[in-house]
């Protein structure tokens, strides 16, 4: 038989579980997007699919930090190219501007601690290059999701193959700084 104190403590825990944030939730649907926009065409069309922008105003609304969102609004005043529209000139999730469709993604993630938890997906985005090195590793981002205003986001994209660990945050603030200072912002791309 369950004590009154056995009854409160469960009613007090079963709200918090229930209300937690998802933190791969964010995660889920970029890689969705990246996977979308990197499949497989087959043989039959030339028509690449429609392509999904990571940072579509849906997308920087729901997915992201009120940081991040400041930090790529700074760094989309400086297109890549001059028509506009990113301030990268490569696909930063996938690191690179060539690549495979996506193949064995795989998420995993760490323990949640003061409302914040890395979530690492690893993938293949290059088997169909051919012969690969012997050290070679799939590729890894490290999603810093964070709670905000009661919701999982993502707060930064940590790509540990690239040079210092390429955080996509600080990319941004040195595309804005640069673009400020009247050059063009440069792309901390994959060594691949």
């Amino acid at each position: 038989m369950m004590s009154r104190f056995g009854f409160v403590a469960l009613a007090l825990l079963l709200p918090v579980s229930v209300e937690a944030a998802d933190f791969k939730a964010p995660v889920a649907e970029v890689m969705a997007a990246a996977t979308a926009n990197w499949q497989d065409m087959g043989t039959d069309t030339d028509t690449p699919p429609p392509y999904t922008d990571y940072f579509s105003e849906d997308f920087l609304k729901r997915l992201y930090s009120k940081d991040f969102v400041a930090k790529y609004k700074e760094a989309a005043k400086f297109p890549a190219y001059d028509d506009g529209g990113s301030p990268f000139d490569y696909d930063p999730i996938i690191g690179g501007q060539d690549g495979c469709a996506l193949k064995d993604v795989a998420t995993a993630e760490g323990q949640p601690a003061n409302g914040a938890e890395d979530v690492t997906v690893t993938f293949d985005n290059s088997h169909c290059f051919g012969e690969r090195a012997s050290d070679w590793q799939p590729e890894k981002l490290v999603f810093k999701v964070i709670e905000e205003d009661g919701r999982a986001v993502i707060d930064d994209i940590e790509r540990p193959s690239f040079e210092d660990g390429a955080s996509l945050k600080k990319e941004m603030l040195e595309i804005a700084e640069a673009g400020a200072n009247g050059g063009s912002g440069s792309a901390a791309e994959s060594p691949e």
